[in-house]
């Protein structure tokens, strides 16, 4: 496989995201509608996988956002600091006392447990970053002149507003012409799409986005609903995963979008809320190579799973180039990030390592 990667020597940041960061109310063991008290965490679907990165694997990444310049807006950045990933990219964007001209997105989010699955309230719509538009920021200069070897972004974000499409777009397009490796997670979420068309909008703005990334990342329901791409025979009543299905979508991505470079996709069944089975599948050169399966996974907070697999699969893809290592890393990564709570991986690059080098639980001292 060769991405082409830029020289490090050559680029300011090893990679940067372009999404909403939002602030997440967690109200830990309880209920969103009968919590007294909220613990609070950044995260957003393509932030997460930059500040894996960042704090996991020690990569020097950034954010390209969009803050309402208010005490919320500042606690946000104060939280994206303490991860260690460059906020000097972030637009701060005036607004008026009570959120017309724009405001900072929030997110309330239930862990679930045993038969109560995770639940997600999030009051976003407005956000700055929503309303950004492609002026808002200087890609040519983030691009062409500060350097970026990786960039990554998302179908949440896509879906956040019809500007956001806009600007996705153009942030892909000026990655590439400077290039730049170009990831993207499809990420759908139907709540999101339906106020500005559903999924025949989802698959209208994905279908063009796709031809201008490189690595292409998703479950099941996301090539389904973005791209159109079905898995033959996939039980969903049962609950139980077609790989060879799994195989053949994959090969039918990769045959569509000949600009894909790698096509990524994780597999999980899910017994309870907090004990999935898990894994991936990665396509590139034209084979696919399966991750090390984690059967009957315990989960204390299964949120931004997906995000952490992308972030360890980005860097096993960064430094080996080798995609059965690049899976490896990803589903080890996302493994992990959902022992603890928060959208964000509390994981070591030493305790990812162990565990794809089939460490188990014992007691370290």
């Amino acid at each position: 496989m060769n991405l082409n990667l830029k020289p490090e020597k050559e680029c300011t940041y090893d990679a940067v995201s372009l999404g909403e960061v939002m602030l997440r109310l967690d109200p830990g063991e309880g209920r969103i509608r009968t919590a007294r008290n909220f613990r609070v965490w950044e995260g957003g679907g393509e932030y997460n996988v930059i500040r894996g990165l960042r704090r996991c694997f020690g990569l020097k990444t950034a954010v390209i956002t969009a803050f309402a310049d208010n005490e919320v807006g500042k606690l946000m950045e104060d939280l994206i600091l303490q991860g260690g990933v460059d906020t000097s990219l972030i637009k701060w964007m005036e607004t008026d006392g009570i959120g017309r001209v724009c405001r900072n997105g929030l997110n309330f989010t239930e862990r679930g447990f045993g038969i109560r699955g995770a639940l997600g309230c999030s009051d976003r719509a407005n956000t700055a970053i929503s309303k950004a538009k492609p002026e808002d920021f200087d890609f040519e200069h983030i691009f062409g002149e500060l350097g970026v070897r990786w960039f990554h972004t998302g179908g949440i974000y896509a879906a956040l507003s019809e500007q956001a499409c806009t600007t996705v777009l153009a942030a892909i397009k000026t990655a590439k012409k400077y290039g730049t490796v170009v990831s993207y997670d499809l990420n759908y979420r139907p709540s999101m799409w339906s106020a500005i068309g559903g999924k025949e909008k989802a698959q209208e703005v994905n279908k063009e986005i796709a031809k201008y990334v490189d690595v292409m990342i998703g479950n099941e329901e996301d090539f389904t609903a973005c791209l159109g791409f079905e898995i033959e025979g996939n039980d969903e009543g049962l609950k139980k995963l077609n790989i060879d299905g799994y195989r053949k979508m994959i090969n039918k991505a990769a045959e569509t979008y000949p600009n894909f470079k790698v096509v990524a996709t994780t597999l999980r069944e899910v017994h309870t809320a907090t004990n999935n089975d898990w894994s991936a599948l990665c396509w590139a050169d034209g084979e696919i190579c399966k991750a090390k399966d984690y059967k009957e996974l315990e989960i204390m907070d299964r949120v931004g799973g997906g995000d952490s697999f992308a972030s360890g699969l980005v860097y096993g893809l960064m430094t080996t180039e080798d995609a059965e290592t690049a899976v490896n890393y990803g589903a080890a990564h996302g493994a992990l990030a959902m022992t603890t709570p928060g959208d964000t991986t509390m994981a070591s690059k030493k305790e990812v390592e162990a565990v794809m080098g089939g460490a188990g639980a014992r007691v370290q001292r």
